[in-house]
């Protein structure tokens, strides 16, 4: 395997999993980008390349940075209040875990507030 093919296939992996945590399907997000679901699924396995253009539509959709996405820059940590909610959150229920989601989801629909606090 040349480093093109690796890189592709780091690239992709990282547009999967982006796609992935925000639970869009191949289908929804090719549309979002301007691809078709085939050429995102072959990106997304590392068999196309990604052009400039198609990459910063990524990270819009995606809400991540080109590098990031381009493995030039590691993703940014994730903040102390997150972990806990998340370590709090695999102490939860099934039920209580998914009404914590609709929760969560309520409040990103909301958006944010004046001054930023919550």
């Amino acid at each position: 395997m040349n480093n093109d093919t690796m890189n592709n296939g780091s690239i992709g992996e990282r547009l999967r999993k982006a796609r992935e945590f925000l639970e869009l399907k191949q289908e929804e997000a090719a549309e979002a980008v301007g691809v078709s679901r085939s050429a995102l699924s072959l990106i997304e396995n590392g068999r196309r390349k990604v052009d400039s253009e198609e990459l910063a539509r990524f990270a819009k959709v995606y809400g991540q940075s080109v590098d990031a996405l381009a493995g030039t820059s590691p993703l940014p940590p994730l903040p102390e209040s997150v972990k806990a909610l998340a370590r709090a959150a695999t102490e939860l229920s099934d039920s209580d875990r998914n009404e914590l989601l609709r929760f969560a989801e309520f409040l990103q629909a909301r958006g944010p507030k004046a001054g930023g606090h919550g």
